[in-house]
């Protein structure tokens, strides 16, 4: 099986990693001095449980790798249409592409790339971050993988990945709904980079103290009325559901908009928190808290220059 990870990053070179420990014939798309460390000293992931892989095949050209079974891409939103044009050297006939970024509208973005029947869905959780050049950190123990077919049937293809996945030690899962896995993903994910990245600070003040607690659950309940709108099959409390994530992660859990704030780098909110403006406005919802989340970041969404 040859799978290639279009981003190397937190979550890519992470599951990249396990996919590798298991036994895969894994290839990453990466670039810069990440890529650099990466050639010379191999993938190296620290935290609960670490893993070196000293050998890694890394490449910043698609076309060196040829065409793979599973392309899956885990570059920055802002990063896709690019990346969806770099991916094509990687991609044949019997080639399946899964994004795992973040946010609702990357599949659509991918449809209109690509043929439908080529395209999975799938979801990521793990909170990691690029520590430095070739070493992925891990904070906290949470990792899992999800994908599936869309029309929630259960395919040869989703199977062979998920033994894969296993084989890594991956706590993998063939979704019979991966649209409700993504926008289940999305509420939490809103709600966690909207606080973390406004209030600059992670997931345990932001739960302890009484107002940002009720902040971020209404945060993520406009998330969910915006999911309902679109006939997703999710319970009318299911932000409360999801503040109960919020009591279990780490105390210090962030998330990679945050990361991505404190460098100066791009930032997301346009998928996210913004994505939810978006969407709503299409169903005449209002999106008040994700507005003002994505208003307060728009200065920095761009990265450190656009913030001058």
């Amino acid at each position: 099986m040859r799978i290639a990870f279009m981003g190397s990053g937190g979550l890519g070179g992470y599951f990249g990693a396990r996919l590798c420990r298991g036994g895969a014939d894994v290839h990453f798309i990466a670039r810069g001095s990440h890529l650099r460390a990466m050639r010379s000293e191999g993938l190296r992931v620290e935290g609960p449980e670490p893993i070196h892989i000293p050998r890694v095949a890394a490449t910043d050209n698609p076309a060196e790798v040829g065409v793979v079974d599973y392309v899956m891409l885990c570059v920055k939103l802002w990063d896709t249409e690019a990346a969806l044009q770099q991916i094509r050297p990687l991609v044949g006939a019997g080639t399946t592409i899964i994004s795992f970024q973040n946010g609702v509208l990357k599949d659509q973005y991918l449809r209109a790339a690509y043929d439908a029947s080529q395209i999975m869905g799938g979801v990521g959780y793990v909170a990691t971050t690029i520590d430095r050049p070739g070493v992925i950190r891990q904070t906290g123990s949470m990792q899992r993988l999800l994908f599936g077919e869309f029309d929630g049937s259960r395919s040869a293809r989703g199977q062979a990945l998920l033994e894969a996945c296993l084989a890594g030690g991956i706590r993998a899962e063939l979704s019979e709904n991966i649209l409700r896995e993504i926008w289940q993903k999305y509420v939490f994910l809103v709600g966690l980079s909207g606080t973390t990245t406004t209030i600059r600070k992670p997931i345990g003040p932001i739960r302890e103290n009484p107002q940002t607690r009720a902040f971020l659950l209404e945060v993520m309940r406009e998330v969910v009325g915006v999911g309902r709108a679109y006939g997703v099959d999710l319970p009318e409390n299911y932000a409360e559901v999801r503040l109960q994530l919020a009591d279990d992660v780490a105390y210090d859990m962030t998330s990679s908009m945050h990361h991505d704030l404190e460098r100066g780098n791009p930032l997301e909110v346009r998928w996210l928190s913004g994505g939810v403006v978006e969407l709503g406005q299409r169903k005449d919802i209002p999106t008040p808290l994700n507005r003002a989340i994505a208003d307060i970041l728009a200065l920095h969404a761009d990265g450190t220059a656009s913030a001058k």
